[in-house]
C-alpha cells in the first residue's frame, strides 16, 4: 500500500509500515501525469511477475483499513512458545509455554500443539471428565449414526482422480469423457511407459512410449499463451503425448472402466455435435489457439491444440492444431481425429502409429 499524506509517502508491506519518503522524492507518474505502476521509469528494467489487485482511493486509508486489506493471521509469533503459529502474521499477545498451557486445559485433556487447542487425553473418554465409563458409551451411542448426508455416488460431471490426478469429466450426449488429455506415464497396471526417448529412439520403437511436447531438440511454439517448447509448460497445458503403441497395449491408459475411444465412438460425438464440418468449434477451448483460431467449449469437451510428436521425434504445430488417438487401426495405420485454428469442424485422420498424439478417455457403455 503506498500512501500519500501530509506531505509524505509511506509504502506498507504485508500490513506493516515499511518506509516514509518525503513527498517530493517520489515520483510515480510521467511527465503527463498518468502513472505507472509494474514498470521502471527507465522501461530498461521492465516488472517481471504478475499484479492482480488494484485499488486506489481519492483519500488517505487509516492504518485500521491497511490491516484490513491486508487480512493479517493473528497468533503466537514466539518459536519457543508452545503455541507458536508459523503462520501467524502479528503476534497477539496469547504466547505461553507448554507447562502453563497444560495446566490451562480442563480435566481430561492436554494441550496440543499441533491442532493449538485442547484435545482428549484419551479418545475414548469422550465426554473429557477424566475417566472412561458408562457416560462415554452413551454419549456414543447417541451420536451414532449422526454422520450427514452419505457420500453420494460418483456421476459424470465429478473429477476422477487417476494416478495422482483429478481429471474433469464431461457428458456428451450418452457418452461421458475426460475433459482433458491424459498425463499419466504409466499404463493402468502401474507398468512404466518407456520416456525420455531421443529422436532416434522415438522414430525406431515398435512398443508403447509417451512424450511431453517439447522435451527434445526440433520443436514449433505457436501458442498465443504459453511457450510450447517448455516441457514444463506444455506438461501443465497439453498433458503428455502417446504413440499408438501404447494406445494399443492390453496394460491399458485409462482407468478401469474406461477405455480409449474407438473409431466409432468419435464418429458418434461428432454426429452429436451437428456433423464433423461444425463440431470442432463446439470443441475448442475459449483460449490457446493462434491467430484468433479459438471455439465456444460449449460442451466443455476443452480441446487445446496441443500438437503431436512426429515419427522422426520433431515437435510441431503446438498452439495452431490438436491432435488425439482414437483405438481403432487402419491398415498400418490408426485412425485419429484433428482440430485446425482454421477450420470450424473436425478432420477424421489417419496416422503413423509411430506419432505422438493426445489421449482422451471415455466411459465403458453400461
Amino acid at each position: 500500500v503506498i500512501l500519500r499524506e501530509n506531505g509524505s509517502v509511506s509504502f506498507w508491506v504485508d500490513g506493516e509500515l515499511y518506509s516514509t519518503l518525503t513527498d517530493n522524492s517520489v515520483n510515480p507518474s510521467n511527465s503527463d501525469g498518468s502513472a505507472r505502476i509494474g514498470t521502471s521509469f527507465t522501461e530498461s528494467q521492465p516488472f517481471s511477475g504478475d499484479i492482480d489487485d488494484f485499488g486506489f482511493w481519492s483519500r488517505a486509508l487509516t492504518d485500521d483499513e491497511i490491516l484490513e486489506l491486508f487480512q493479517p493471521v493473528l497468533g503466537c509469533k514466539d518459536p519457543e512458545a508452545c503455541n507458536f503459529n508459523p503462520e501467524a502474521d502479528i503476534e497477539d499477545g496469547t504466547c505461553a509455554s507448554c507447562e502453563a498451557l497444560s495446566t490451562a486445559c480442563g480435566d481430561g485433556t492436554i494441550w496440543d500443539p499441533i491442532s493449538q487447542s485442547c484435545i482428549s487425553a484419551n479418545t475414548a473418554d469422550i465426554n473429557n471428565d477424566g475417566c472412561v465409563q458408562l457416560n462415554d458409551l452413551l454419549d456414543l451411542l447417541s451420536a451414532y449414526g449422526n454422520c450427514g448426508a452419505e457420500e453420494s455416488a460418483w456421476q459424470c460431471g465429478d473429477p476422477l482422480e487417476y494416478q495422482g490426478y483429478d481429471y474433469e469429466t464431461v457428458q456428451i450426449g450418452e457418452q461421458c469423457w475426460f475433459a482433458e488429455n491424459l498425463r499419466n506415464e504409466n499404463y493402468d497396471n502401474g507398468d512404466a511407459i518407456p520416456s525420455n526417448l531421443s529422436d532416434s529412439e522415438w522414430s525406431n520403437t515398435n512398443s508403447g512410449a509417451v512424450t511431453v511436447y517439447g522435451e527434445d531438440e526440433g520443436c514449433e511454439n505457436y501458442s498465443p499463451d504459453i511457450d510450447a517448447c517448455d516441457p514444463a509448460q506444455s506438461l501443465e497445458e497439453y498433458g503428455r503425448l502417446y504413440n499408438w503403441y501404447a494406445v494399443d497395449d492390453a496394460r491399458g491408459l485409462c482407468p478401469s472402466g474406461w477405455h480409449v475411444p474407438t473409431d466409432g465412438e468419435w464418429t458418434v460425438m461428432t454426429d452429436f455435435l451437428g456433423g464433423q464440418n461444425v463440431a470442432g468449434g463446439e470443441m475448442k477451448t475459449t483460449y490457446g489457439w493462434n491467430n484468433g483460431g479459438d471455439g465456444t467449449n460449449s460442451i466443455g469437451f476443452a480441446g487445446l491444440p496441443g500438437g503431436f510428436r512426429d515419427s522422426s521425434g520433431s515437435f510441431s504445430y503446438a498452439g495452431l492444431n490438436g491432435y488425439w488417438w482414437s483405438s481403432s487401426p487402419v491398415g498400418s495405420l490408426a485412425w485419429g481425429r484433428a482440430l485446425f485454428y482454421y477450420f470450424e469442424g473436425i478432420l477424421r485422420y489417419d496416422s503413423s502409429l509411430r506419432y505422438g498424439f493426445s489421449v482422451r478417455c471415455v466411459r465403458d457403455a453400461e
